[in-house]
């Protein structure tokens, strides 16, 4: 079985909700990640089999396959295929474990993996009416974080709790305190900080 092996990484700057990244579209963001990453590796394009891409939302401008959006935008070739997967939280990683995949299985030999995301640029949306002219009120959902237009057999059948409000239950059940959770937090972060200070983050 070949082996999967990671040869260049790249990303572009994190930013805050509303902050200086508001103006970036999502696919234009990826574009940035995708041509260093091939730049990089030392890879032409031309020779990328596949671009996977994880992303969460999928309600806005990162709709439609925006991997393949990407790619083209990063000036790949129409020829390089590119796909989208969504795993909420974890769809980079999986993106990642899916290219390792389809390497593993001999269906490719180079692939550009990773996931994108904007919350800030994610829109406002209204679900269709039932009929033309609908009358009252109409209810338009945030598609940034959570739940919306919720299958009402679904909330019955297992609520529709937020990320926040998982967190809680999962730390109730583990009895993880929020001690422990403040130690590690700041754990990460005085790491965080040492990786800046020693330069090891300076590359990207």
């Amino acid at each position: 079985m070949p082996e999967a092996v990671i040869v260049a990484t790249a990303r572009t700057p994190m930013g805050r909700y509303g902050g200086q990244l508001k103006d970036m579209r999502p696919d234009d963001l990826a574009a940035i990640a995708l041509k260093e990453a091939v730049s990089r590796a030392s890879v032409e394009p031309k020779d990328v089999d596949d671009v996977i891409l994880g992303c969460a939302n999928q309600a806005g401008e990162d709709n439609r396959n925006v991997a393949r959006m990407a790619l083209l935008l990063a000036g790949f070739p129409v020829e390089v295929p590119g796909q989208t997967v969504n795993r909420l939280c974890g769809s980079g990683m999986q993106a990642t474990i899916a290219a390792a995949r389809e390497i593993q299985a001999g269906a490719a030999d180079v692939i550009v993996a990773g996931g994108v995301e904007s919350m800030t640029r994610a829109p406002w949306v209204m679900p269709k009416p039932d009929g033309a002219y609908p009358r009252g009120p109409q209810t338009a959902y945030d598609t940034a974080l959570g739940w919306r237009l919720v299958n009402p057999k679904m909330a019955a059948m297992y609520g529709t709790l937020q990320m926040g409000e998982t967190a809680e239950r999962v730390a109730q059940k583990y009895e993880v305190s929020r001690e422990d959770q403040d130690a590690f937090a700041l754990r990460s972060h005085q790491r965080a900080l040492a990786a800046q200070k020693s330069g090891r983050l300076s590359e990207e």
